[in-house]
């Protein structure tokens, strides 16, 4: 609990049940009132209004509630808000979003309130609400009804709704009624005066005029005694799916807690105050967007890019979700990340750029690093059948890159829309079309896109080296030879002497563009990169008129003629602008390119990837407060400002854990064994652990020059200045000794 409790704070709310359940709207407008009225999210689909809470005297008539000394107070899994009543007493609530869809607001009375009452009301569109036997009737502890849901994609999704108590309710009100819909129980129909009960028999009447308007409910429970603990109002939230089968929202047997969510992650801690709490607020970002699985095409657990409509697995984010999700015990999330896209791969190989539980229409596509990642995940947590799949899914998928994007066989690989690459409104793609921003996803662009290709030449790498593995040997040579001739065309067609930079390529004339992006440094990810165009890529970090500014990194070059640091292009602040913000996602790329130059012996490489992860990590914190961290979608180069007038904060699209664990703890896994040397960053005390990983505990501890490794019961020390390394075998032996 002391790591969940260090994050407290009163500026948060967002709430998950870890499961695919989200309380996180962007801009609450009820934030402040008792409850949930702020809508919710199931996967894609937003459900609200959904539940505010009053307190009644014996008489029926309003208690007021204002807000306590305390106000409100936030922590992963729980939103607590002190009240006060008309005479001056303290009223404790806490809300939470518990695993099987449950909004849940307990509440904590003075002694005065024992004789009235405590009421969840709300009010639902009456137009989607299900009528006949669907509609809303009693059920054993309040109200319940069937809803409609419509998505961004335009698809429905009918979901059980329940306004409930933790007893037998004191008495249950339904009325049609015209005007809005608004959590202040004195606008509510019901506080006119009496109005009757619900039969037992149930339903509502069908008005005359049909279903315009709103259907108000409220479900009131008698206030408990003091000694009798608190009392929880509940929504639940149960979607209903029959083909394919929805087997839960509803949390399993061995549901999961946020205690035991982060105590699968190894604690960290280094001296450097926003780095220590960063690593628990990523774990954070992490649950809140987890999702169980077992959700129609969704069928294992995995994390969400995002809250609100992001809130689905994404193949551009799914990358970064499996090497965070692997520090985790079981690595299921890891895993899970890319076998859900597998499993709906299309019949020509390619994948679905977002899943929904209900449908796969209008899914989109996006380019990813499936390569690295898979390696990533395999060497921590192997998986035979897992890794067999994924081998024969990807391969499928790279027979299919290879066809569609590189017929030429040119080595480099077509991106066709500026979409597609998850980096929108770049003057990369102006460079061959002059109407690429205006054309939305349609298919017209022909860009060899540098980043494409490394994701294709690492994918290629992968492949190659897990034929063997999964008993297909005979494949590893084709795969080899797709890599080199990746290879060779991003060293010999790609580098631009003149930018001093790799660049696309324009896929008419086979010309360079020579545009300055981010996404130029991604060949370090490959490891081929020589020396003099290491060194031409580092002065480019450390150039202020180029990607050298106080944070890193801009996603285009400070001299690109487009270049904003405010998001804006063409006079227009954009949502999703790449033409100068700071994205985590591309940050996360060049640190890690960095970091393999530096396990490789470049000094200099080191020192940048310490100096840029830590400023990097600093940047997502609320004007530097070390209380205060967030991870937005982008970020200002220059102030550091988040994109707040976005709203989707907990976005996750950067793989900071991982990048911790392994560049300020130094701790590298593989299949042969385990490593131990920290990127130079003068930080004198760090811990990491335990690690649980291939079935074994694994610690790290840092002190001044020395470096201590624990697995399981042996030990091994180092300094700092050499790789420690002790292979699997070693330990092994030491297990059977």
């Amino acid at each position: 609990m002391s790591r969940i409790e260090a994050l407290a704070r009163p500026d948060k709310w967002c709430l998950g049940g870890l499961d695919g359940v989200l309380w996180a709207p962007p801009f609450p407008r009820w934030l402040h009132r008792p409850g949930f009225w702020d809508a919710a999210h199931l996967l894609q689909h937003e459900v609200g209004p959904c539940f505010s809470v009053a307190l009644l005297d014996g008489s029926g008539a309003e208690i007021p509630l204002s807000a306590g000394p305390a106000g409100l107070r936030w922590r992963p899994g729980a939103l607590v808000a002190e009240w006060r009543n008309g005479g001056g007493e303290l009223a404790v609530e806490t809300r939470q979003v518990l695993p099987g869809g449950i909004l849940q607001s307990a509440w904590t009375l003075p002694p005065g309130a024992a004789a009235g009452f405590l009421v969840a009301f709300t009010a639902q569109p009456a137009a989607s609400v299900s009528r006949g036997v669907s509609g809303m009737r009693p059920s054993s502890g309040g109200v319940r009804w069937v809803r409609r849901l419509t998505d961004r994609a335009g698809q429905e999704l009918s979901v059980g709704m329940e306004i409930r108590g933790c007893g037998v309710p004191a008495w249950r009100r339904i009325l049609l009624s015209e005007g809005g819909a608004d959590p202040d129980w004195t606008v509510s129909p019901f506080a006119e005066g009496e109005t009757a009960d619900i039969e037992d028999a149930g339903g509502i009447p069908e008005p005359a005029d049909g279903r315009s308007g709103w259907i108000w409910t409220a479900v009131a429970f008698p206030v408990p005694a003091a000694d009798q603990g608190p009392l929880a109002l509940r929504m639940h939230l149960d979607p209903r799916l029959s083909d394919p089968p929805w087997e839960g929202i509803r949390a399993p047997a061995d549901r999961l807690t946020w205690e035991s969510f982060f105590a699968g992650f190894p604690a960290f801690s280094c001296g450097d105050p926003r780095l220590d709490r960063y690593f628990d607020y990523r774990i954070h970002g992490l649950g809140l967007n987890r999702i169980e699985g077992r959700s129609g095409n969704v069928r294992h657990p995995c994390i969400a890019e995002g809250i609100e409509y992001f809130h689905v697995p994404i193949t551009y984010s799914a990358q970064c979700h499996m090497m965070e999700m692997r520090w985790r015990e079981s690595g299921r999330e890891a895993w899970g990340s890319l076998l859900n896209f597998l499993d709906n791969q299309k019949e020509d190989g390619s994948l679905h750029g977002r899943l929904y539980p209900n449908h796969l229409e209008r899914t989109d596509f996006y380019h990813a690093n499936w390569g690295d990642s898979l390696l990533a995940v395999h060497a921590m947590h192997p998986e035979p059948a897992a890794l067999a799949r994924c081998y024969e899914g990807l391969s499928r998928y790279a027979r299919w890159l290879n066809r569609s994007r590189d017929p030429e066989g040119s080595g480099m690989f077509t991106v066709v829309n500026h979409f597609e690459t998850g980096q929108e409104y770049m003057s990369r793609y102006m460079a061959v079309d002059a109407e690429a921003d205006v054309r939305g996803w349609q298919p017209r662009l022909r860009l060899k896109g540098i980043d494409v290709t490394v994701y294709a030449h690492q994918l290629f790498r992968a492949l190659a080296r897990l034929a063997g593995r999964v008993g297909r040997p005979g494949d590893a040579s084709d795969w080899q030879a797709l890599q080199m001739r990746c290879q060779s065309a991003i060293m010999e067609r790609m580098w631009c002497p003149e930018a001093r930079l790799f660049t696309d390529v324009d896929g008419r004339t086979f010309e360079r563009t020579g545009v300055k992006a981010a996404v130029g440094f991604y060949p370090l990810l490959t490891g081929r990169v020589d020396a003099l165009r290491l060194d031409a890529l580092m002065d480019h970090l450390e150039d202020p008129r180029t990607f050298g500014t106080p944070f890193p990194l801009p996603s285009s070059s400070v001299d690109d003629p487009r270049f904003s640091a405010e998001g804006v292009w063409r006079g227009k602040r954009r949502n999703c602008p790449w033409n100068g913000r700071v994205w985590p996602m591309t940050t996360s790329h060049v640190i890690e390119g960095l970091l393999r130059a530096w396990r490789r012996g470049n000094r200099r490489a080191g020192e940048l990837a310490a100096n840029r992860l830590a400023r990097f990590v600093h940047l997502m914190f609320e004007g530097g407060d070390p209380g205060r961290p967030n991870s937005f979608e982008h970020y200002n180069p220059y102030t550091g400002r988040a994109c707040h007038f976005r709203g989707i904060d907990d976005y996750q699209h950067s793989w900071v854990v991982d990048l911790l664990a392994r560049g300020i703890a130094g701790l590298h896994l593989d299949e042969e064994g385990v490593e131990v040397w920290p990127l130079p960053h003068g930080l004198s005390r760090v811990r990491l652990g335990p690690v649980r990983v291939r079935g074994r505990n694994v610690a790290v501890e840092l002190d001044d020059g020395r470096v201590s490794l624990a697995v399981d019961a042996a030990r091994y020390e180092g300094t700092r200045e050499r790789a420690l390394r002790v292979g699997w075998e070693t330990l092994d032996e030491g297990r059977r000794r």
